[in-house]
């Protein structure tokens, strides 16, 4: 059994860099949450919300505002735990929640179905799934992953032009991305299936739903696929740098086990 203790940011970001498959952590956290097994730290998980928290909750309970719900920004355990020890941590950032942030209604995420994640870890742990919506980024010749937001520094305009993608080498991918949400209450669960403008339910996504649509650098138009359109190995990170390095350039070069010490 996992114990949840509020971390220090630096080490959240140092862990989730070294283990997660997308280095860039989210901006708008609240809380840093480490699970420990005995006194070795095993697991991260960050709450918040995301790039537009009430824009958000206003798409799924117009009645509601941003101090109702959290948002899991990341999650990751090292890969020597057992198979069902995410579903462990979501369990016990759930009663961590229910003692700590008794205000909180629910605990929404996204699985991240643009990198091939359908969120079996959410279905194991009776999240309930609310639907799809189709999301773009831009993918670099290196497979890095790029938001169109962090894609708007790099160029004149909101969007890259034709010619900038292709001198930038840049694909435009849109995948799905998947709801999630877990009611902290059985007042949260009846208010939820009354409320919401989204049907929430267990007719759960599997990786047969999976689908991208790849607009590649120097096309037009976008072409519908099975398979995804993009490998990455976790060491570009030439646009999200300032993301990626802002604990590194703030604190030096300190490892992760020299900020635990």
């Amino acid at each position: 059994m996992y114990t949840i203790k509020k971390i220090d940011y630096r080490v959240a970001t140092l862990f989730v860099q070294e283990r997660h498959y997308s280095p860039v952590m989210p901006k708008l956290t609240k809380h840093y949450l480490g699970a420990y097994l005995e006194d070795e730290l095993v697991g991260v998980l960050t709450l918040g919300w995301g790039t537009r928290p009430m824009h958000t909750i206003a798409k799924l309970f117009p009645e509601l505002g941003t101090s109702d719900y959290y948002e899991i920004g990341k999650m990751c355990m090292d890969e020597d735990q057992p198979r069902n020890s995410e579903s462990q941590l979501l369990s016990q950032t759930i009663k961590w929640m229910k003692k700590n942030t008794p205000e909180r209604k629910y605990l929404f995420t996204w699985a991240d179905g643009i990198v091939g994640k359908a969120g079996y870890v959410y279905q194991s742990a009776n999240f309930l799934y609310g639907g799809f919506i189709w999301s773009d980024i831009y993918v670099t010749e290196k497979g890095e992953k790029v938001h169109p937001r962090t894609m708007g520094k790099y160029i004149k305009g909101a969007r890259p032009t034709f010619e900038e993608r292709v001198n930038m080498r840049i694909d435009s991918v849109f995948g799905k991305q998947f709801r999630y949400i877990y009611p902290l209450t059985k007042k949260d669960r009846k208010y939820l299936k009354t409320h919401s403008t989204v049907e929430w339910g267990l007719d759960y996504p599997k990786d047969k739903d999976l689908r991208w649509k790849i607009k590649p650098a120097g096309c037009s138009s976008y072409t519908l696929s099975d398979d995804i359109p993009f490998v990455y190995d976790g060491t570009s990170v030439d646009y999200n740098s300032r993301n990626v390095n802002k604990v590194k350039d703030k604190w030096g070069s300190a490892t992760l086990e020299e900020f635990l010490l």
